[in-house]
Parts: C-alpha cells; structure tokens; sequence
C-alpha cells in the first residue's frame, strides 16, 4: 500500500516529457514475426501468450525495453524470458515504438467467460484488508483498462491462463519488473485459489 501510494505521490508530482510516436503501420510490418504467438492483429489464439491489441503502447515499449535489457545483461536487469528475450534483442529503439504502436493501434477480441467465483470479483474491487491485499481496481480500474500515466497496464479481458502464469511469477519473484515491486507485494499474499479466481474474473472484465 506505501508503494502505491509513493508512487501516484511522484507521478502527481511531474510532467510526462514528449516523446517520439511509433509508426504503426511500420510497426505493423515489423510485427509479422510475432504474429506466431500474438496473432496477426494482437489477438493471441494461444492462452499461454498475451493479447496485445489495444494495449497501452508505453507499456508495451516498457515491456519490450525490459526483455532486450534482461538478454542482454544474462537476466540481471529487466524482465527476464527465454523466447522475448531472443525477439527484442534484434529489435533497435525505433523498431520497439512502431511495434508498440502497431499493437496498441488494434482492438482487443472478448471471449465469454462462465463459472467466475465470486471471490475473484471481491478481491478486484475491495481487496482483503485483513490480509493486506490492496483491491486491483485502484490501479487497473473498474474495467481493467488501467492507466498509461501511471504506468499501470489495461488487463481487462486478458486470457485468464496468461494472467494466472503472470500473477504466480509474481508471487514467486521470478517476475520483478513491476514498478516499486507493487505487484510482488500484492501476489505474494494471494493463494493458489485467489489467483485462479482473480484471473478468472479479470478476464471477463470488458
């Protein structure tokens, strides 16, 4: 909670510095080898890997910047992955800002999600203050679409399988690129069951 409160305090305090935009219709033509994994508009048909479409284009830059960094530091900085870690690191600074934009530029596919326990929808909007567990909302919002400012990703209607692998890499610390380790600190104090309810019903957010 002191986290994120430190950082919305800073974030409240400075201004966004311009910055070059992607070409996303470069982008588009530079994304085709990720369409394997990511679909050819960001789509992902693989629940193992993430929809990128509609994705928050700072956030997917961050993304790319920390994979490159990690393969290129044998995983002591950024966000370390065995097959992002070989596709960002042939990528220049350019080519991750027309990526970025070419998937932010795309609208997010829906899928119908049934059978959502109900916890997953307590944990998102209220937490649990007995346990510490800050509500998800306060960063991702009501309908998961997060904030760009702030640096906080839209999750809303993610696979529910990719979004449990990630929130366990948390809970584990084997993912640590999140800002002042807030997700760390949050995931660690979920259960296996916390995690396949949030997931669940993060998912089904629109």
């Amino acid at each position: 909670m002191k986290k994120l409160a430190l950082a919305l305090s800073v974030l409240a305090s400075i201004s966004t510095p311009a910055m070059a935009e992607g070409d996303a219709e470069a982008g588009k033509t530079k994304a085709i080898v990720c369409s394997a994994c990511h679909g050819v508009d960001g789509n992902s048909l693989i629940d193992m890997y993430p929809k990128l479409a509609g994705q928050q284009a700072t956030y997917l830059e961050k993304q790319l910047h920390d994979f490159r960094s990690a393969a290129q530091t044998g995983g002591k900085e950024g966000r370390n992955d065995p097959i992002m870690g070989g596709m960002s690191v042939m990528l220049s600074d350019q080519d991750i800002k027309d990526v970025a934009a070419f998937y932010s530029s795309q609208v997010q596919t829906l899928a119908e999600v049934k059978d959502i326990p109900a916890s997953g929808e307590q944990i998102y909007k209220g937490g649990d203050m007995v346990r510490g567990i800050t509500a998800c909302i306060a960063c991702h919002g009501p309908d998961g679409s997060g904030s760009e400012l702030a640096g906080f990703p839209a999750i809303g209607g993610q696979h529910a399988n990719y979004l449990k692998i990630q929130l366990n890499k948390f809970h584990d610390a084997n993912r640590n690129n999140d800002i002042n380790g807030m997700m760390q600190d949050v995931a660690a104090k979920l259960t296996s069951e916390d995690i396949e309810a949030l997931s669940q019903y993060i998912s089904s957010l629109k």
